[in-house]
């Protein structure tokens, strides 16, 4: 079930969380035993060091650009571009500039 979401409404994910200086900043959709679904706001500079997700994790930037590091190997993701990050695999997400993503993870 979605939360934190008005439902039978127009919606910009990126308008669902706004950015604030010198941070990160999440808002969570949907969290259950299969699926977890969660918009950030990354300043420039802020970052999500390396850690690994117990599922496959496809990130969507919808605003700015964003630095995603998988194992050793290094992505640019720009508006409108997807990349999915695997289970169990060491990742990092760097703002190049202050950029805007959906996360969604399945389990």
């Amino acid at each position: 079930m979605y939360k934190n979401i008005d439902k039978q409404t127009k919606l910009e994910l990126k308008n669902l969380v706004a950015y604030q200086e010198g941070q990160v900043v999440s808002k969570t959709l949907v969290q259950n035993e299969a699926v977890s679904m969660t918009i950030f706001s990354f300043d420039k500079g802020e970052e999500i060091s390396t850690h690994a997700a117990a599922g496959d994790a496809m990130v969507t930037v919808l605003e700015g650009k964003g630095r995603f590091t998988v194992a050793d190997e290094v992505f640019y993701l720009e508006a409108g571009e997807t990349l999915i990050m695997p289970k169990d695999i060491p990742h990092a997400v760097y703002g190049e500039e202050r950029f805007k993503m959906q996360l969604v993870v399945s389990y």
